[in-house]
């Protein structure tokens, strides 16, 4: 995989129409784990990528009705298998994580990189999840300098008592031991 013009060559790119120009497009710091799964803890549908294009229809699952009309997006999902998909170019302003701040900085979605895991805060996540998510890490690191594993958090890092994706299952140690 490379990166060209800010988007993941060799992987399937959907554009969401929610995002938006970053303050600064050259100000790329931070990396934000997240866990989506629609309805919670059900996988292996289309309804984060419907969510994320703002095409989930009416349906029977009031959890899914009751999101319908939520304007979300992320950079990157890595589905439970490692399919990749992207939906916001890296250098836009993806909307992922919502109200945060990160070492005093309020807004973390004007310089962060949203990705999503397929998965929920009390299921353990996949290896393919962990072997897509570290050669990503890989490349995005050498693309955008600000980047490293120290600046690579999770959701509820940014959003604490409001979120806690992706939760005590994610294992950062064998993340870590990845990226070396």
């Amino acid at each position: 995989m490379k990166i060209k013009n800010h988007i993941l060559d060799g992987v399937k790119y959907l554009e969401s129409p929610n995002y938006n120009v970053r303050p600064d497009e050259k100000d790329i710091s931070l990396i934000v784990i997240h866990s989506i799964s629609l309805p919670p803890t059900i996988f292996g549908n289309t309804y984060v990528e419907e969510f994320f294009l703002n095409k989930l229809s009416h349906t029977n699952q009031e959890y899914l009705n009751s999101i319908r009309d939520m304007k979300v997006s992320s950079h990157l999902y890595i589905k439970r298998d490692g399919e990749v998909i992207q939906f916001v170019p890296f250098n836009k302003r993806a909307w992922h994580a919502g109200k945060s701040s990160y070492n005093g900085r309020e807004n973390c979605n004007d310089f962060s990189i949203g990705i999503e895991l397929e998965g929920c805060e009390d299921i353990s996540f996949e290896d393919n999840q962990y072997i897509k998510l570290s050669e990503i890490l890989h490349i995005l690191f050498k693309e955008y300098p600000s980047l490293n594993i120290e600046r690579t958090v999770a959701h509820s890092d940014i959003s604490p008592g409001r979120k806690l994706d992706p939760g005590p299952l994610f294992d950062w140690k064998r993340l870590k031991s990845m990226i070396k």
